[in-house]
């Protein structure tokens, strides 16, 4: 095995060189523009492979990958939807990706008209008073949101407000979060369909408090139907609502999150607009607050000029900083994109769509998996594993199984509410082919898992590794080619 694993993975032959370094306009090396004192003594160790080996092997990497342009990606909480061309195609554009954060601000005009324009659309979907885009990921606005809410204690003298309520059903960053900004977490119980529970919350809403986190519709893809109360509770506490925006598909033209009394948000790009974000990026999370909280927003700001212009600017009462410029460009230049293609009264068809699609999954399934919440769903909703569970097939087992027919396993034991979760999520750019298909597999393994649940056991049996020792590659990663070195030696 040790031979065949070497076989793969090393392609390196000493003396080999696949790259040169161009010369630039003036003739020379770009290493000469390099001081002396500034370079290696010694050669870094790198493989050494011809610029054909290179490209075949991210080829192939790529062919092996799994991604929302090779098939179908329910992956519940995480939204993986279909990224029009058009938007790679603009965020790519040489006037956009030429473009560096140091020059004249007369000479990137173009950008910064976009990225104001984006903060527009974005505070008038959100519906609150302004936005800003530089935080990089869904956690950093989440990070950025709660700074806010802090900041905006202890610029009243309300020093003591240093905890902040989090539903037990929350997303995990939430809490990190939460911790990662110096607030302390306190829990809020759930109901049984997911729902804060009201009289659990009471309680807790004491004059320590800085505000709830909370999305809506919560983590089990049901709507928070008792939010205003919620709203009016913490308010009047002297707290403030942070809404994670990662659920806010299905609220896209239906309500939002500013009228539901929330006073902070972060919102995905690369989940509600297109972008998708497997492998950890790139992503971008704007952060919105409502009017009594603006001067708070992080630092630098594009403002718009009285003559039509645009500028960057700070603001004294400001938080300060929490990225270098202006956050992943390219990521807002794919959402502006999606935004302006569907335009108002198409992007008020998102959410529908998006809910129509769970409803008619869930509808589809529920007598083959079991449903622990009834009713009408959001954008997502959980099965509790199968409803037969007497072959001891889990849903680990049926989320490998669904590799083999080449759809891509949804979210799996989350929420932690349900012992087998597996949390399903089609979004609203699946074709009802494409969902037939899903529907009618999703069928077909259920009655494997019945009749012949040894073959779900042993799957996947297509993919090129079937059953990889997880726990030991979590305990023991290779992160380097140095580390993979001394393992084959």
């Amino acid at each position: 095995m040790k031979n065949y694993d070497k076989l793969i993975f090393e392609l390196s032959r000493p003396g080999r060189k696949g790259y040169q370094l161009r010369r630039n306009e003036f003739g020379f090396d770009a290493l000469d523009n390099i001081p002396a004192e500034l370079r290696r003594k010694d050669s870094p160790e790198l493989p050494e492979v011809s610029e054909g080996d290179v490209v075949r092997h991210y080829t192939n990497l790529s062919n092996k990958n799994f991604g929302v342009d090779t098939g179908f990606y329910p992956l519940g909480s995480c939204t993986m939807k279909y990224n029009p061309k058009i938007n790679e195609e603009l965020a790519s554009m040489p006037e956009f990706a030429g473009l560096h954060p140091l020059q004249p601000v007369e000479t990137a005009q173009g950008a910064l008209e976009m990225y104001y324009n984006l903060q527009q659309a974005l505070a008038n979907i959100a519906g609150l008073a302004e936005f800003t885009l530089n935080p990089y990921a869904g956690a950093h606005g989440e990070l950025t949101g709660l700074m806010v809410m802090r900041q905006y204690h202890i610029s009243r003298g309300d020093t003591k407000r240093t905890k902040v309520i989090i539903p037990d059903t929350a997303h995990g960053t939430n809490p990190a979060s939460a911790m990662v900004a110096g607030l302390e977490v306190v829990e809020v119980k759930s109901k049984p369909n997911g729902s804060i529970d009201v009289e659990d919350l009471k309680p807790l809403l004491d004059d320590t408090v800085a505000g709830i986190m909370m999305t809506n519709p919560n983590t089990t893809g049901m709507f928070e139907a008792e939010i205003l109360e919620i709203a009016k509770l913490v308010h009047e506490a002297g707290g403030l609502l942070y809404y994670d925006g990662a659920n806010l598909n299905p609220l896209l033209g239906k309500v939002r999150p500013g009228d539901m009394g929330f006073d902070i948000m972060h919102i995905n790009l690369h989940k509600t607009f297109s972008t998708p974000h497997g492998g950890g990026g790139p992503g971008s999370g704007p952060v919105g607050v409502a009017a009594h909280l603006t001067d708070l927003l992080p630092n630098p700001r594009v403002r718009k000029m009285e003559d039509g212009t645009f500028t960057i600017d700070t603001d004294d009462r400001s938080l300060g900083n929490v990225s270098t410029f202006l956050g992943n460009f390219g990521v807002m230049m794919k959402a502006y994109a999606y935004i302006l293609s569907l335009g108002c009264d198409n992007l008020k068809n998102v959410g529908p769509m998006a809910t129509l699609n769970a409803n008619y999954i869930k509808e589809s399934l529920k007598d083959l998996y079991k449903l622990p919440i009834e009713g009408a769903c959001k954008h997502e909703f959980v099965f509790d594993g199968l409803a037969d569970k007497s072959t001891g097939v889990t849903t680990l087992n049926v989320a490998k199984r669904l590799l083999d027919f080449g759809f891509h396993a949804p979210t799996i034991y989350f929420p932690l509410l349900f012992h087998e979760a597996m949390m399903i999520e089609p979004t609203e750019t699946e074709s009802l082919e494409t969902i037939d298909e899903f529907i009618d597999v999703m069928r077909k393994v259920a009655v494997e898992a019945a009749e012949s649940p040894e073959i779900l056991k042993a799957a996947p049996v297509t993919t090129e590794i079937s059953h990889p020792d997880e726990t030991g590659a979590a305990k023991n990663p290779i992160l380097s080619y140095r580390s993979l070195k001394q393992q084959q030696s």
